[in-house]
């Protein structure tokens, strides 16, 4: 028994490529030739929807397309094959179980991925064990192994084993995938990718260490999912829709696994995490415009972007990785409940740099040594559940960031200790500013944590979080001047903020939500700076005080008020 709601999700996902986007990006392909894969994805994602009884307007087109796809792979090594060829062939076995075309025209797709090579058709692959490659590999293991799935290529699997192989040097001690700088979204998608594996019957040499730590690390990352659903911030492709699909995959795999063990209370657990993530896509995708990135900028604009995370190539693979988690996905087992109001924190192991703390309705990401091309250091997430993420901070900003923002917004911001040396205020925020986790711990009703924060000339901030069911009580200490940088959310690419500042009060209204920033003493000021990142542009501001400075955050519903 299948969740209906992915379909239901992946056709909503489509529904953002009108049929006149699709006639002309085909043209395009037929064209110039196949040059990325964000064209089989969207080839795939129709045909597997044609196979469930949605989209048939667009049958006549998506042959089209699949022949072109099929054709143009095995003549193609720089089109990104790696991430192609298995959803081709996903969509492939969903055209046979319902039997949508003959099965001689279908024999026509097979028998063109039968030409082709490892040699001529991937970019990047182990040739040995230990092979220096990093997810690509892994993306082209599973392609290939699809290709043995469907009797399209040869039976030995000693390229599939020194794929698996070369990708273990990766771990971390927690079963996380350290791909280059340790982006969160891409532990999740390689991890996904050895779930596809296993569950399409790979059990060889590689599947034991393989299987412990994606155990391992499924247990962790449900620390580390916000109340709101969404992926933690961290590095490179974050911010996209298409992140809360990667959970939903890993979670229904761990959800299933549990499930054969007899552990069903753990296995509702995570159902009810899955829930979460489906329902932060919902929510992104029942705003109009749709759009790939969290925020509302035009699409043309590339806002929040990558140079590779555009529009045809990103929206689409939400759909891609919905339909894996459709795949694991088994309604037999129950939703269960996450106990908000009971307090945890997590550290990560020191190459992610992340601090995580949770208690009662709201949910903290720190990141103590922040990868400065996306992120800068300090506290750069607090969620309430249901709230819009934005709201208070969703991810920091970044003055080198990697991806596209306004010209005059970049800077280093964070919820970040300040402290004033001489007539200059140094920031936490700043790259040359060293966070340390000196301890973290959590009870019944709260999670807290004590930081320090010190810059070259020997100058320190000492941190204390709380959080509780009210939202986060943060005290910074420090032999002078004090202060703690706070972003007020101002514009998310189509809608303005309402900012409300007074002497020791901020509070940012948006979406019938309010954020509020409150001093016990001292003074909040405007900076008179803007600062942006993916979700869009945020005003500064800074909490002071001399030597000991309390700040309480909030965040509720307007009607509150």
């Amino acid at each position: 028994m299948k969740n209906i709601r992915y379909i239901d999700l992946m056709e909503n996902v489509l529904s953002s490529y009108s049929n006149e986007h699709i006639d002309r990006y085909y043209n395009d392909v037929k064209k110039d030739g196949l040059t990325e894969h964000g064209f089989p994805r969207l080839t795939a994602n129709i045909g597997i929807l044609i196979s469930h009884g949605r989209r048939l307007d667009l049958k006549p087109r998506f042959e089209q397309m699949m022949d072109l796809c099929c054709s143009e792979i095995p003549k193609r090594k720089f089109a990104a094959n790696e991430f192609s060829i298995k959803e081709v062939i996903f969509c492939i076995l969903e055209l046979e179980k319902n039997r949508v075309f003959p099965q001689s025209r279908i024999d026509v797709w097979k028998d063109e991925l039968k030409k082709v090579t490892v040699e001529n058709c991937y970019k990047i692959y182990a040739t040995a064990p230990d092979s220096k490659v990093f997810n690509w590999a892994a993306f082209t293991m599973v392609s290939e192994w699809m290709r043995y799935y469907i009797g399209t290529a040869p039976e030995d699997r000693t390229f599939i084993d020194n794929q698996a192989a070369s990708q273990l040097q990766w771990l971390d001690e927690n079963g996380m995938y350290r791909d280059p700088n340790e982006p969160m979204v891409y532990d999740l998608v390689t991890r996904g990718l050895f779930c596809v594996l296993f569950h399409f019957g790979y059990r060889g040499k590689y599947f034991a260490p393989w299987d412990d730590a994606i155990k391992k690390a499924g247990l962790l990352t449900l620390k580390t999912i916000s109340v709101t659903g969404e992926l933690p911030y961290g590095g490179r492709s974050n911010q996209f829709i298409h992140n809360e699909a990667h959970i939903a995959l890993i979670l229904e795999y761990e959800a299933s696994r549990y499930a054969r063990l007899g552990e069903l209370e753990t296995a509702a657990k995570f159902k009810a995490a899955i829930d979460r993530a489906l329902d932060c896509i919902a929510r992104y995708l029942s705003l109009k415009p749709l759009s790939h990135v969290k925020n509302h900028f035009p699409i043309e604009s590339r806002y929040g972007c990558e140079s590779y995370a555009y529009f045809d190539k990103y929206m689409i693979t939400t759909a891609s990785f919905l339909y894996v988690a459709y795949l694991f996905s088994d309604d037999g087992i129950p939703s269960g409940t996450i106990d908000d109001l009971t307090g945890e924190t997590w550290q990560s192991s020191d190459p992610f740099h992340k601090l995580f703390l949770r208690a009662g309705e709201y949910f903290a990401e720190y990141d103590y040594r922040a990868d400065y091309r996306y992120d800068a250091s300090g506290l750069g997430r607090l969620h309430r559940k249901d709230a819009p993420g934005a709201l208070c901070l969703s991810t920091p900003g970044s003055s080198q960031t990697r991806y596209v923002i306004d010209d005059d917004g970049a800077m280093d911001f964070a919820i970040a200790p300040e402290v004033m040396r001489g007539n200059t205020w140094l920031s936490g925020a700043d790259p040359e500013a060293v966070h340390k986790i000196l301890s973290h711990s959590a009870n019944q009703e709260t999670a807290s944590a004590e930081i320090s924060c010190v810059w070259k000339e020997d100058v320190s901030a000492a941190c204390s979080y709380l959080l509780d069911k009210n939202g986060m009580h943060i005290t910074v200490r420090s032999s002078g001047k004090t202060g703690l940088m706070l972003p007020a959310f101002m514009f998310d690419g189509s809608e303005k903020t309402e900012i409300f500042h007074s002497g020791k009060s901020l509070e940012i209204r948006y979406r019938n939500w309010i954020c509020r920033y409150q001093l016990e003493d001292g003074v909040i000021t405007d900076t008179d700076r803007k600062g942006c990142n993916r979700n869009g542009h945020y005003k500064i501001f800074r909490a002071e005080n001399d030597g000991v400075l309390n700040v309480d955050i909030s965040i509720y519903p307007a009607a509150q008020k």
